[in-house]
């Protein structure tokens, strides 16, 4: 019997590495073709789309969509990784600063912003891995990139001697580094920081309500179907029996002004055919899931 396709919402524990839960679920499911979407860094906790056999195809996709973040940003102290897994760099008394700065340096980062990656980040630079030359003492220059913050809320502010301890909640883009957010808030604020925790509470749709211990997997391998993963992240487009054959021949339809990211495309009988894009009044296919 072949391995179920669909996708899993793992709940990562810390110091666990994506790759790491990558390959016990390959264990778990009896296949080598598992992949996920969307990194989390070893000290972060957390949703992890998990997907298997043909829901890989869906996960470059799912990489991109909405991320939400819960974490802690201590001011006051620098690492060499702008997170609490690094050397520390340096620190500077922040017990002066109020609430209401540390409030208003947050909205500055809010909305569209510029980001520098953190010098130990999987970018590429010149074909090799950011944290591979960084570990080995290289200083790397990354240049910043567009991201998107759409919420960045302060939830507590605790103080132990000179450090400021933030406790935040974050709505962001794909590829936004929430270390750097720790980073840069710290740069404004004249007294530096690093991140000390950090929970990824939902990817796109999908979030800690769905999501499964390793523990929980290893009792009950829980997949989520292709077509309700599909449903529940994408737009949906039924389609009749004659566009459904020319779907699943890889052929393409007439655009309907769904929309320009990814559609899910449904036969009559609601199997899931694949996943198409809008452009130029067609609906071009991304991925085909049948036969």
């Amino acid at each position: 019997m072949s391995p179920v396709s669909g996708l899993v919402i793992v709940d990562k524990p810390a110091g666990w590495t994506s790759h790491d839960v990558v390959a016990r679920m390959r264990r778990l499911a009896g296949t080598r073709r598992v992949g996920h979407a969307g990194t989390l860094d070893p000290m972060a906790t957390g949703v992890l789309v998990v997907g298997v056999e043909k829901a890989t195809r869906l996960l470059g996709h799912l990489a991109l969509t909405t991320k939400v973040y819960d974490g802690v940003i201590r001011l006051g102290e620098t690492t060499s990784t702008d997170d609490a897994e690094g050397e520390p760099t340096g620190a500077t008394p922040a017990g002066h600063l109020a609430d209401e700065r540390v409030a208003a340096a947050v909205e500055a980062f809010t909305g569209e912003i510029m980001q520098v990656p953190p010098q130990v980040s999987a970018i590429k630079v010149n074909g090799e891995r950011a944290y591979k030359r960084a570990r080995q003492g290289e200083e790397v220059a990354l240049k910043a990139r567009p991201v998107t913050v759409h919420g960045f809320d302060v939830r507590g502010v605790r103080r132990s001697g000179g450090v400021v301890d933030v406790d935040v909640s974050v709505t962001c883009s794909s590829g936004t580094y929430i270390r750097s957010l720790a980073r840069d808030l710290g740069e404004a604020l004249g007294v530096g920081g690093h991140l000390t925790a950090l929970r990824r509470t939902a990817v796109g749709p999908y979030g800690l309500a769905q999501a499964r211990t390793l523990e929980q997997l290893a009792e009950e391998c829980t997949i989520l179907p292709m077509a309700e993963a599909v449903s529940a992240a994408f737009p949906r487009r039924d389609v009749t029996e004659e566009e459904a054959r020319l779907v699943a021949h890889g052929g393409r339809l007439r655009a309907l002004g769904i929309g320009g990211g990814p559609i899910g495309v449904f036969g009559p009988d609601g199997t899931l055919l694949s996943l198409v894009e809008e452009q130029k009044g067609q609906a071009r296919p991304l991925a085909v899931f049948v036969p």
